[in-house]
């Protein structure tokens, strides 16, 4: 699967501490948290997971737990590309607490993380290659600090036959995030664990799926996406020409 997290906690002081203490999350706990974080939708039990492998669930699905000074909730509409816009009543959820975001894709090389304190917003960062930095807000934090002074340089190898391009950032995102995460969240995702990590394969958490009434539905999108093809009209294929250029082809040819 690679390096994917979607990942909110709601703490009562740093993260790592109450999750190394949690035992089994009791599922009416988890259900009140849901809808009381996800307000007008649909939420209907689902399998579980574990915060090992379910901190990237599947598009549509949450896994979460709610313990006395610790919550969890892992989905992928918490993957935004800026964090500081996560939405005002997850924010407010957070009151009198500390709420961590973290989110990162292997496939684009995606980071993002922020922190807030009591519903103050004291840290976000957002990068990825392709767009370079998108959201910096608030002095790095001590983990940081390695990369930001060019002591964690991306270590990036060229595809067999190529040359090496430098890579966009001083740093691979997600190297940062796998420190990020493991010093906020107190486990990673991949690499080498520590004896002090959290064993997040043990924290077992309990499955919802989550539906908006207000979003458009699978079969409106897909009868849109039907009409844009008709639109479209059959397909054009060009091939390369003798003297460079692009000729297009009678598609009885083909």
């Amino acid at each position: 699967m690679g390096a994917k997290t979607g990942l909110l906690v709601f703490a009562d002081g740093d993260v790592p501490g109450p999750l190394r203490q949690v035992g089994v999350a009791d599922l009416d706990e988890a259900t009140r948290m849901m809808r009381r974080l996800y307000p007008g939708c649909e939420i209907e039990e689902a399998g579980g997971s574990t915060l090992g492998e379910g901190v990237y669930p599947p598009n549509g699905t949450t896994y979460a737990a709610s313990w006395s000074g610790v919550e969890i909730i892992c989905d992928q509409r918490v993957m935004i590309d800026f964090p500081s816009r996560l939405p005002g009543h997850l924010v407010a959820a957070s009151a009198g607490r500390r709420l961590v975001l973290h989110a990162m894709h292997s496939v684009v090389d995606w980071l993002a993380f922020a922190v807030w304190e009591d519903g103050r917003l004291i840290r976000s960062l957002s990068l990825s290659p392709d767009h370079g930095i998108i959201e910096n807000i608030g002095e790095p934090f001590s983990f940081e600090l390695p990369y930001w002074a060019g002591d964690r340089p991306a270590d990036v190898f060229p595809w067999p036959g190529e040359e090496e391009e430098p890579y966009a950032l001083p740093f691979h995102p997600l190297e940062l995030g796998e420190d990020a995460l493991r010093a906020l969240c107190g486990f990673i995702r991949e690499g080498r664990p520590e004896p002090e990590d959290v064993d997040a394969d043990s924290i077992e958490l309990h499955g919802f799926r989550v539906t908006d009434p207000q979003a458009p539905d699978t079969a409106g999108k897909d009868a849109e996406l039907r009409k844009a093809m008709e639109r479209m009209g059959p397909p054009r294929i060009y091939t390369m020409g003798p003297d460079g250029s692009l000729v297009e082809q009678d598609s009885l040819e083909i």
